[in-house]
């Protein structure tokens, strides 16, 4: 089967380049003596590619009760579920814990801190610490760090923190200097637990950015990054790797021809590329992706997908597009603004190896 065989529109996985930013982030946990790279496979969601980012089912991280639900029945138990948990979740999954699994929950709030540990299952949990961004978590030096720590008591194994405002940077110095911020407010969480008396397991911190530029890892159990492994047109811009290192496309066909705006229309549109405007505010904005051509190459000059529908991208040249190359049903590939979101509505993923041969179909979990 090639690529000529599938159906449109499709997520396209190259293994070499997969295997590749794989590589580039174990390589950069590696740096650090003691650190446990644990992935996040909030945007794979699938267990062939957790077997390659996390060897002989080490730990990883997820974002669902599907999620945790799916990596566990394939062997890897040892999961951080890093999103706030819910007193509804806890029996889904202590359910879990209880046949093997240690999947390990959040939170930042003292009534969930309380039905934690009034939970009768097999629970661990994480004080979840804000370290710049400004989403969930506590400060690592007030108080309600050590009162959620108490209310969980033995339930609680330490503490986690995301910096996902190093996106916001546009610098490899800009990234180090959040990646610091991050350690400090980690580390300071974990002293000050200590100090009150608590056990601290596990000190996990993380982004894409922050796990590759961090310079200072002491007192870090592990770090969680995801969107490394497959890349996109953002990530590309801050440094988390190359251009040319994006390992997920999306298979598309030309469904119109628009000379008279230098535009083809192609049956990816908002389901198939999602409607996420990252690249927005970044040096160069792609709109909803880059056309490729059907190999993979930007053959196109910058061609990119200005406007979507539903089952409609338009896509726009900055040159005068080739449209003898383009006739109806000629296949192209359009490369993500935010993968996580563009793979979140499929279901599978043709895997290829630098050619047009379909080496493999690897299976995705959706839902929560």
């Amino acid at each position: 089967m090639t690529l000529d065989d599938l159906p449109t529109p499709c997520l396209v996985l190259d293994l070499g380049i997969l295997k590749a930013n794989l590589a580039r982030m174990q390589a950069a946990v590696a740096r650090h003596p003691g650190l446990t790279l644990r992935p996040h496979m909030k945007t794979a969601k699938s267990l062939a590619v957790a077997d390659l980012a996390a060897p002989g089912k080490g730990p990883i991280t997820v974002s669902t009760v599907a999620e945790a639900r799916y990596f566990a029945g394939g062997g890897f138990n040892d999961q951080i579920y890093a999103v706030g948990i819910t007193p509804a979740k806890l029996d889904a999954i202590a359910a879990l814990n209880a046949q093997g699994a240690d999947v390990k929950v959040i939170t930042d709030d003292l009534d969930v801190a309380a039905a934690i540990a009034a939970h009768q299952g097999r629970l661990r949990a994480l004080v979840e610490v804000d370290c710049g961004e400004g989403r969930g978590g506590v400060t690592p030096d007030g108080e309600l760090l050590t009162e959620i720590a108490g209310r969980l008591g033995a339930r609680c194994v330490g503490v986690m923190t995301h910096a996902g405002h190093s996106y916001n940077e546009r610098s490899i110095p800009g990234v180090a200097a959040v990646a610091e911020t991050e350690h400090r407010g980690a580390a300071l969480a974990a002293e000050r637990l200590r100090a009150a008396g608590i056990a601290v397991e596990v000190v996990s911190l993380g982004s894409s950015p922050t796990a590759l530029y961090g310079k200072d890892m002491a007192g870090i159990t592990d770090v969680r990054a995801g969107v490394y492994m497959f890349g996109d047109l953002f990530q590309g811009q801050i440094g988390t790797h190359g251009m040319g290192d994006i390992a997920v496309t999306v298979l598309s066909a030309v469904t119109g021809r628009k000379p008279d705006r230098n535009a083809v229309l192609v049956d990816a549109g908002a389901i198939a590329l999602s409607k996420d405007r990252s690249t927005e505010k970044a040096p160069k904005d792609y709109g909803f992706g880059l056309m490729l051509d059907s190999d993979g190459k930007p053959a196109f000059g910058e061609a990119i997908v200005a406007r979507t529908h539903q089952e409609h991208g338009e896509v726009r040249g900055d040159r005068a597009l080739p449209f003898d190359r383009l006739p109806i049903g000629a296949l192209v590939r359009i490369a993500p603004n935010h993968t996580c979101l563009t793979v979140a509505a499929h279901d599978r993923y043709y895997v290829v190896d630098g050619s047009r041969d379909v080496i493999a179909t690897w299976d995705r979990v959706n839902g929560w």
